[in-house]
């Protein structure tokens, strides 16, 4: 097993004053072939980061070079100064610019996308468009129509900025407002809590916070029933303009993605095969090996 390579990606921040460049962060697994040409790029969900795909990446690099990033105000990347700019669409526009570098310096790699949530939210708007599109997508418990209960439960947290004493209580925590994700070993969790820790100095008491911007709350909490209604038409359109084939993952108790919308996803646009996960909600993590193998095979296909 070969440790992922850390390394940062510049990009220039659209809130940033006077044009300044910010960073955002990626993890490189290595291909173990070198003779593959085969990328995965994985991006997370709101409040987590990039490391969220530990498991899944170590699957996949015998195989692919696997780059899970950290979007802006979360893990590594830089926090932005406006916080209105922590939207879909200033993390689109910074990874379109990444996936551009990307292909410029590796134009013969054959690019797929991974996104959990807000992450597969990010590859839809991408996807819809022929110069970012990848040659396979996987969507982790999204879809053009998100349930606004799911949003108000998940707005219970976000954004509150808790600190713990030790690993334990963060664990103990981060387990408790994420029980959706379905059942874990404690190794599990442990593995799932220490990259979302950031060490808080001694002058600030010592122990640990959430390694994410506390503002990335704030677009959250200006969501209306109104403005998810008109999100999920431009969404809608996104979704029908992908070409790509597509793997749609649902935790069957999701309260994000409904199983209507979920059903309307194998109908039209890119006919999303759908595969959903027993005793999870949202969203399925990709540790279990059951929700790994899946992914793997749709992305290693022919």
């Amino acid at each position: 097993m070969t440790f992922p390579l850390h390394q940062h990606d510049t990009v220039q921040g659209l809130k940033a004053p006077g044009g300044a460049a910010r960073q955002v962060a990626s993890w490189v697994w290595p291909c173990q072939n070198p003779n593959s040409r085969h990328w995965v790029v994985c991006v997370h969900g709101l409040t987590r980061q990039a490391r969220d795909f530990d498991v899944l990446a170590q699957a996949l690099q015998p195989h692919a070079r696997v780059i899970s990033i950290d979007v802006a105000g979360r893990g590594q990347s830089d926090w932005l100064e406006d916080a209105s700019g922590y939207h879909v669409g200033t993390y689109v526009a910074d990874i379109a610019q990444l996936l551009m570098q990307w292909r410029t310096a590796h134009p013969e790699a054959l690019i797929d996308w991974v996104g959990t949530s807000m992450g597969g939210l990010i590859g839809m708007a991408l996807a819809a468009q022929p110069a970012f599109a990848p040659r396979r997508l996987v969507l982790n418990d999204v879809g053009p129509v998100l349930e606004w209960t799911s949003l108000k439960r998940i707005g219970e947290y976000v954004g509150k900025n808790p600190s713990f004493d030790n690993e334990d209580q963060a664990v103990a925590y981060l387990a408790s407002i994420s029980a959706s994700f379905g059942p874990h070993t404690p190794e599990q969790w442990l593995a799932l809590t220490r990259p979302q820790l950031r060490s808080l100095p001694a002058e600030q008491g010592g122990g640990f916070t959430l390694h994410y911007d506390p503002a990335i709350a704030l677009p959250l909490r200006q969501t209306t029933e109104q403005s998810l209604r008109d999100a999920a038409q431009v969404l809608w359109a996104l979704y029908d303009h992908i070409t790509a084939p597509t793997l749609l993952l649902r935790g069957a108790e999701s309260d994000l993605l409904s199983t209507a919308t979920a059903q309307a996803m194998t109908e039209r646009g890119p006919r999303a095969r759908l595969i959903e996960f027993a005793g999870v909600g949202h969203a399925p993590t990709l540790v279990a090996a059951d929700q790994v193998a899946p992914v793997v095979d749709f992305l290693l296909s022919s």
